[in-house]
């Protein structure tokens, strides 16, 4: 069964890119390659307790098993050595990328505390968006009981446009609440 978002993307926002950027080809419009949700541990790396807590809270927002990310090399002024676990990152595609996509846009992001849109300045260039969220707690998935702490995350939308504006538009036709400027 096809998500909605999958099934909204290929009869409404494809045909809206192809008329506002004139494409000649429907293999031209922007796509969505992945997200990423990546959640950093910092000085709580020493902690093991920590850290499978962490991984299962990405673990039930995603609904995929994430990666630990290791430190690459240590760093004395952090007490980091090479090898500890500094966070833990799980990679959407496909299916799993529409369904978090749809809950982020619809259910999460309301949830923000004080929330007066998305910032527009986020984006990397190459048509790649990347926002922070301060608390795991907006995603109705978690248990606000259960947590031991309050956790921040950085979440990444990888799209195949080549600049900004074509994202941004990507973005905003999936219903993304940007702020008006």
């Amino acid at each position: 069964m096809a998500s909605r978002y999958k099934d909204k993307y290929k009869q409404e926002i494809v045909p809206n890119l192809i008329e506002k950027f004139e494409y000649h080809n429907v293999n031209e419009a922007p796509k969505l390659v992945k997200i990423v949700v990546n959640m950093g541990l910092g000085s709580s790396s020493k902690n093991s307790k920590i850290l499978e807590g962490s991984m299962g809270e990405i673990a039930l927002i995603t609904g995929q098993k994430p990666k630990v990310c290791k430190a690459k090399k240590s760093i004395s002024n952090f007490s980091l050595r090479k090898g500890m676990a500094i966070g833990a990152c799980s990679t959407l595609r496909g299916e799993k990328m529409f369904d978090f996509l749809d809950r982020l846009i619809n259910i999460a992001i309301p949830r923000i505390r004080d929330f007066r849109g998305m910032s527009g300045d986020s984006f990397d260039g190459r048509g790649n968006y990347t926002l922070g969220i301060e608390e795991q707690i907006i995603f109705p998935e978690i248990d606000y009981d259960k947590i031991d702490n309050v956790k921040g995350m950085n979440i990444t939308i990888v799209t195949t446009a080549k600049t900004d504006e074509e994202a941004f538009e990507l973005l905003s036709q999936f219903g993304f609440p940007f702020k008006r400027k």
